[in-house]
């Protein structure tokens, strides 16, 4: 009877005290966070991204689920070595409104067009592209989805829809996670583009015990969340039709219920698909994964640059990928043609069948691209020859206008 009594009690506490943490945790977005420099400052720069890292108690690690988290807080680093005040917002924060000059804008999201209009006019304003454009990922996701209806007579819902942002438009350039295919999104808006390589969260030694014949039949799909978008129905569907080959799944598929439970049999009863879930990039287990696979199969149809790829390249595994997951593969992976059924079951048994050697050669290269390209320290590196390309690129348009200025005082005189 007490028991009966409490449990509704016991809820309404448990729900109240959600709110009020959630509550808590979105005030904690909406506050500014005011970095300087160890020298004296020469202007200030206001940073829309994600503001967790900043908050970070000491000793506290930070998030590795996603590389945006190390690399907002490299990009602060930047600024502040090239003495710099920075001003961290997050991007959704849409109460904050500037009270000062700031040299440069960097912005991931929508806070570009919002406030574009409200800063100085020399101050440099930089979209930081992490994903494809809007407009070409809805649409994306929506022919995926009207594929999958077609295909399997499901209707699943978006979930990755989000409104179309104008901040390239409003930007006076932008840096760019990403290979042609996301450059090319943007490409329209006819604004300079500096590419920077995405970092990696974690870096491995190569796998060099990997016995290549006996894990040739062995593959993964490993991604984040909206799963139809980056292919996973299609991946399972074709292993559901080749038996005789293993897929492991690694991403968030228990939090997407609809999609979980169109998917239940091809995830959980299917004897040669072996669903793990969520998986921590820098744990052992995801080693003891990716040394048991011989490849990524992700037919992704929008990305900016996927550091799940990265991570896999990382790791070692051959790349069998779609060209919009902004990844290029050049002579040790394969680029999709058109992303059917029927071409990934061709891909998957054509490497498959590669001798022994040339499998560990592509491996090997994979790794080595990867450790060439995608580190934090290349990541640092690029992101600050951008900086410097932004403010010489800026002083030189300065010192053109001034000098025009100028000439057409000295017109006017005579």
């Amino acid at each position: 009877m007490l028991n009966s009594i409490l449990s509704p009690v016991t809820n309404t506490i448990s729900f109240v005290s959600k709110k009020v943490k959630a509550r808590i945790d979105y005030a904690k977005t909406l506050q500014v966070v005011s970095l300087k420099p160890n020298q004296p400052s020469k202007g200030n720069v206001l940073l829309s991204y994600r503001i967790e890292p900043f908050l970070l108690k000491p000793g506290q690690p930070m998030p590795n689920d996603h590389t945006w988290y190390w690399e907002v807080w490299q990009i602060a680093q930047t600024f502040l070595d090239l003495r710099y005040n920075v001003d961290v917002i997050q991007f959704h924060n849409d109460k904050f409104v500037p009270q000062k000059d700031y040299a440069f804008f960097i912005d991931i999201r929508h806070r570009m067009e919002a406030l574009a209009p409200k800063l100085n006019k020399d101050c440099i304003k930089v979209f930081h592209v992490d994903i494809a454009n809007m407009v070409f990922r809805n649409a994306a996701e929506c022919n995926r989805l009207l594929e999958l209806q077609q295909r399997k007579g499901i209707t699943l819902k978006p979930q990755r829809f989000e409104m179309p942002n104008l901040g390239i438009e409003y930007a006076d350039c932008a840096t760019v996670l990403g290979n042609n295919f996301t450059v090319g999104t943007f490409k329209y808006a006819n604004k300079p583009m500096y590419r920077i390589p995405i970092s990696s969260p974690v870096v491995y030694p190569y796998p060099d015990k990997k016995d290549f014949e006996a894990v040739r039949k062995n593959f993964l799909w490993f991604g984040g969340s909206a799963l139809v978008l980056k292919g996973l129905d299609l991946v399972l569907d074709a292993f559901a039709q080749m038996p005789e080959y293993h897929l492991t799944v690694c991403g968030p598929v228990s939090n997407d219920k609809e999609f979980e439970k169109a998917f239940y049999k091809e995830l959980y009863e299917t004897p040669n698909i072996h669903t793990y879930g969520w998986i921590d990039v820098s744990s052992p287990e995801f080693i003891e994964v990716t040394n048991n696979c011989l490849g990524l199969v992700y037919p992704s149809v929008s990305e900016g640059q996927s550091g799940a790829v990265i991570s896999c390249l990382q790791a070692g595994l051959i790349p069998i990928l779609s060209y919009e997951s902004g990844v290029d593969v050049h002579d040790f992976g394969v680029i999709f043609d058109n992303l059917s059924l029927e071409e990934i079951k061709a891909e998957v048994r054509k490497i498959s069948n590669f001798p022994a050697e040339d499998l560990k050669l592509m491996s090997g290269k994979a790794w080595e691209y990867a450790r060439a390209n995608h580190t934090k320290e290349k990541f640092a590196q690029a992101y600050r020859n951008a900086v410097e390309q932004m403010l010489e690129d800026h002083n030189s348009k300065k010192q053109s206008c001034s000098i025009e200025s100028n000439k057409q005082l000295v017109s006017s005189d005579r």
